[in-house]
């Protein structure tokens, strides 16, 4: 990775990508890109936060199976609004050194990405705000009156499934994988984190710290830049 190059580049949502990059980063959202579990944050409006919070950290220690914890944790949020919903937005805390990040990387000829067990109902404003160039997530089931019904719609984006989108973007974009880095910290990004080129454990769970090629403890997104030859 070291002395890689990264070009700003046009916004995609989930993987639309038709244009080369020099390099791909991809990130986890919760607990990464942002300092918040944004399922848990949703969960304050249905006082189940305790409930959600307990399997979250179960499932990111890898003790339970994702896709069928993140079910369990929606069916809790069943009658939460979706006006709750685009309230959480307002509550999310961007990691320190994600815009610096994102910038070095643009000028630098390559593209960010963020692939996300969370919902799109917030990532996608999330996204536009920090001009990421891809991203994807899971969607929420909504019924006719705007409440959620306590489902998912779709897929569930676990760990196969991002795994599978980073490999897809690298592909679209023309980049090789061994010019590809994915940052997470919970069980779930391992399986993007063992296919890209270097894997980043960002003040990660055991379990993934382990399996990395950096652990990094400290949430500072800039630490990223020297591994790939921006910065340092």
């Amino acid at each position: 990775m070291s002395g890689a190059q990264f070009s700003l580049s046009p916004k995609y949502g989930e993987g639309r990508v038709t244009s080369g990059a020099k390099f791909l980063v991809v990130l986890d959202v919760d607990s990464t890109l942002i300092e918040d579990e944004v399922i848990e944050l949703i969960a304050d409006y249905a006082g189940v936060r305790d409930r959600v919070a307990e399997v979250t950290e179960r499932a990111m220690r890898g003790e339970l199976d994702f896709e069928g914890s993140l079910r369990e944790r929606v069916a809790l949020l069943k009658g939460v609004t979706v006006d709750q919903v685009t309230e959480v937005r307002q509550r999310i805390t961007v990691t320190r050194g994600v815009p610096e990040m994102i910038e070095a990387v643009h000028a630098g000829g390559g593209r960010v990405g963020a692939v996300s067990g969370g919902f799109h109902e917030i990532l996608d404003s999330l996204a536009a705000d920090l001009q990421l160039d891809l991203w994807r997530a899971n969607r929420f089931e909504v019924d006719a009156s705007g409440h959620l019904t306590g489902a998912v719609t779709g897929p569930i984006i676990g760990k196969q499934a991002k795994a599978h989108t980073l490999r897809s973007w690298a592909q679209s974009l023309g980049v090789p994988m061994e010019r590809t880095m994915a940052v997470g910290d919970g069980a779930n990004d391992l399986g993007m984190m063992e296919i890209a080129g270097l894997s980043v454990a960002f003040d990660a769970k055991p379990v993934v710290r382990e399996q990395a090629s950096v652990v990094l403890q400290d949430r500072d997104m800039t630490q990223l830049l020297p591994l790939l030859g921006l910065r340092g």
